[in-house]
């Protein structure tokens, strides 16, 4: 016995915390019951259980890709908006997959993308502090009190964040690299 949202996460239908959204919205059933409860457990190979009124299709195998996301594109499935996305990308992939983590849209970089809900979730939540590496380009030389405050925490639009480590790698006039490596989001 399972719980539901651990299930869907592995059957690929959403992350866990989509699938907690989709069972509190009354859109998961099991054997013909709503389910309401967080905590509700269920053995996929016996129950039936169901999303939006479709049974839950026989588990596909675990995939993992990675995308060398270019710059102008959304690390999202979908986007309400109709801009790029990476499964524009990835229109030929058969598997549902879902990003894990995700680089902006002016960013460009490796990404996972997988179906596996457990490995997303144990590697994009910050409870597990996996080390994600960035390497930045700046204008011009970062001063080290900058870096120095990227160390201690600095308040974004979602909340603090703090780099673990951060780094000058490559100095130039017009614009340095730096390495920044955080554990959350």
């Amino acid at each position: 016995m399972e719980r539901i949202q651990k299930i869907l996460a592995k059957a690929g239908i959403a992350s866990r915390r989509e699938a907690e959204r989709m069972m509190i919205e009354g859109r998961v059933s099991v054997n013909g019951k709503t389910v309401g409860t967080l905590g509700f457990k269920a053995d996929p190979s016996r129950d039936r259980i169901k999303v939006d009124g479709k049974r839950l299709a026989p588990f596909e195998p675990k995939v993992i890709l990675l995308l060398n996301k270019p710059r102008g594109y959304l690390s999202t499935v979908k986007d309400p908006k109709g801009r790029p996305t990476i499964m524009d990308l990835l229109k030929n992939v058969k598997w549902r997959i879902y990003p894990v983590g995700r680089l902006d849209f002016d960013a460009e970089g490796l990404l996972l993308l997988t179906n596996d809900g457990d490995l997303a979730h144990r590697l994009s939540h910050p409870k597990f502090s996996i080390p994600k590496t960035y390497l930045v380009k700046v204008a011009g030389v970062p001063e080290e009190k900058k870096l120095i405050r990227l160390r201690r925490g600095v308040m974004l639009e979602d909340g603090e964040a703090r780099a673990v480590s951060c780094g000058l790698i490559r100095e130039r006039e017009k614009n340095s690299w730096v390495r920044v490596v955080v554990t959350e989001g």
